[in-house]
């Protein structure tokens, strides 16, 4: 990649990152559901889960090239059921008793939630296929911007979980408003990953 398209990539890497998603808004839920500790336990496993998509990635990238582009939008319409799936998931899991929470989430739910999470494979692929293989197939680069991916997403994460930790308190009377909020905006992802850009 061109030092010129630096900028770029770390935007793309940033927008990508931050903006909400199966991973964030996980984090965040968990975060005021449970607090900090049982997050960063999920956190973990969203970052494993990174890392192997994002490897994943690579190798499939490598391998295919620019063959993927034609599934791409295959893969939009898939990840969108899964967000629509996960926004249902969301809104029932707060109809219970208020005094009766599930079990915390751990590592394995975060690690599932990222091995399954769409947006993040199509984030990994998308940045390699766009910042690396226009002007390399050398695996090398790949791996390199292929290993940098996994500090993108679960930092950001990180900052949507903090959020929960911090506003958890202000929520906990407020359940099924937040269940409702997280619902929707993952309903809103699902929505943008399909529509005409």
């Amino acid at each position: 990649m061109p030092l010129s398209l630096l900028p770029t990539f770390l935007l793309y890497c940033y927008v990508g990152a931050i903006t909400p998603g199966p991973a964030n808004l996980c984090s965040l839920s968990t975060a005021l559901r449970y607090g900090k500790g049982p997050a960063l336990r999920q956190w973990r496993g969203l970052f494993t889960g990174f890392f192997a998509v994002s490897m994943a990635a690579v190798l499939v990238t490598f391998f295919l090239g620019t063959v993927l582009n034609q599934y791409v939008e295959l893969l939009s319409w898939v990840g969108a059921a899964y967000l629509l799936w996960m926004a249902f998931h969301t809104l029932r899991s707060s109809g219970g008793p208020e005094g009766q929470a599930p079990e915390a989430p751990g590592f394995l739910s975060g690690l599932l939630v990222n091995l399954t999470n769409v947006k993040v494979m199509i984030f990994c692929l998308m940045a390699l296929a766009s910042y690396v293989l226009p002007y390399t197939r050398s695996f090398w680069s790949l791996l390199a911007v292929g290993l940098f991916l996994p500090f993108t997403g679960p930092l950001a994460n990180l900052i949507w979980l903090f959020a929960g930790a911090a506003l958890q308190t202000l929520f906990a009377n407020h359940r099924k408003a937040v269940d409702i909020g997280c619902a929707a905006a993952l309903a809103l992802c699902a929505i943008s990953l399909v529509l005409p850009h």
